[in-house]
């Protein structure tokens, strides 16, 4: 019986190959819902292989291959990072200040290649149920992309859906799963003071706003912990402040802002009125005046436990035993949490370090990964779609469909 990895190796290298595909993409970084070219080129790619291809509102596709139902999704993101690469790689970010440094060149590559070998099966009549591949924008703004592709149809008439993520704390050829939340809630907060500004020799006639800042930046992570139950994860870390130039001046404005992260979904859905209430008394004894703005982002990715049993008999069919780890929940946010607010699914961790080499962390410029994870990514892919219960409308493994194909 042919192999996933010889099914997949004619379509990996030379310059049509998903390698190639994946470094033009991180060359070529682009802001979230300005995709344009991503879009454009992913497009011809796949229509070129024989997918049916639909272009998004905006920017984003997706691409059919195989008929009848149930169909399941595979779906990659492709928007980068307001960040300057430094990683020096001869295919590195031409963009200043642009960067795939959360990988989704990487997870467009897995799903692109994915794709590319489930033509060949469909044409050789070995596609066991039609897959849709999502190419989302937008997946690292709040709002993210993900309620735009489910705005627009992209999931209906879906029975499942299936992503990964790159975890580069995970060796290549490694995989992390985990039923239940994987990921956690997160949301944007930025709170914005303002008074009359002033004299720092007079601070009791300015109203003295640094020092209230300060209070919000200090005060408002330590309440949030006595007013949430613990048990939530519930945690507020600054990115952001900002105020004032002069050292004798008292400024009459300034802010802060940072994320908001939940790993219960319930304690998440209230968290917000909480620090609104919480700002407000912080800074009463200042004489400033706070506006909170509170930019609902994700609820945590919640793996269906069906979904995750395919992927995990996929995983160790496809990499053996030693190849899948249970991972834990994660207080990053993910916007492939909305797909599975509307239908099951899953997604799995996909290790790119390199074996024995250097942890590159996510979201820095210099996040270097190893690009075999690509191929690992592609084939649990395809060994998911082709899995008798992908569709999560039988048990999660049976007879390889590929026997169809074998030669």
């Amino acid at each position: 019986m042919t192999s996933l990895a010889e099914l997949l190796a004619p379509h990996l290298h030379g310059s049509g190959g998903v390698l190639a595909l994946r470094r033009d993409l991180h060359a070529h970084p682009e802001r979230s819902r300005a995709e344009h070219r991503t879009t454009a080129l992913l497009a011809d790619r796949m229509a070129a292989a024989g997918l049916r291809v639909q272009r998004l509102p905006g920017t984003g596709l997706v691409a059919d291959v195989g008929d009848g139902e149930p169909r399941i999704g595979l779906r990659a993101d492709l928007d980068a990072l307001p960040l300057q690469e430094t990683t020096g790689l001869p295919y590195a970010s031409t963009v200043p200040g642009m960067a795939h440094a959360c990988g989704h060149d990487i997870h467009t590559a897995c799903v692109a290649g994915a794709g590319l070998v489930l033509a060949d099966l469909h044409r050789a009549g070995g596609l066991p149920r039609a897959v849709r591949l999502i190419f989302q924008p937008a997946e690292e703004v709040m709002p993210g992309g993900a309620i735009d592709v489910v705005a627009a149809g992209a999931v209906d008439g879906l029975s499942a859906v299936y992503g990964l993520h790159c975890d580069p704390s995970l060796e290549v050829g490694r995989v992390g799963l985990k039923a239940g939340p994987i990921t956690s809630a997160s949301d944007n907060v930025r709170v914005h003071l303002r008074g009359t500004g002033g004299h720092t020799s007079r601070p009791h006639l300015a109203g003295d706003l640094v020092f209230a800042l300060g209070q919000v930046v200090t005060q408002l992570p330590a309440v949030l912990t006595r007013r949430v139950d613990p048990r939530s994860g519930l945690n507020l870390t600054w990115g952001a402040v900002r105020a004032g130039e002069a050292p004798n001046a008292v400024p009459s404005e300034g802010w802060v802002a940072g994320t908001l992260r939940c790993m219960e979904s319930d304690a998440w859905l209230h968290a917000g009125e909480i620090v609104e209430d919480v700002v407000a008394d912080l800074v009463r004894p200042y004489a400033v005046q706070a506006e909170v703005t509170l930019v609902r982002g994700v609820p945590p990715v919640d793996n269906d436990p069906g979904a995750t049993a395919v992927l995990d008999a996929a995983a160790r069919a496809e990499l053996g035993p030693a190849g899948v780890e249970m991972t834990r929940q994660s207080m990053g946010g993910e916007d492939f949490a909305w797909y599975l607010q509307k239908l099951p699914g899953a997604m799995a961790r996909l290790g790119t370090r390199t074996p024995g080499g250097p942890t590159y962390d996510l979201h820095r410029g210099d996040y270097a990964p190893d690009e075999g994870c690509i191929e690992v990514g592609a084939r649990l892919l395809v060994a998911t779609a082709v899995a008798p219960g992908a569709a999560l409308d039988g048990p999660p493994w049976g007879p390889d469909p590929r026997s169809a194909t074998a030669r």
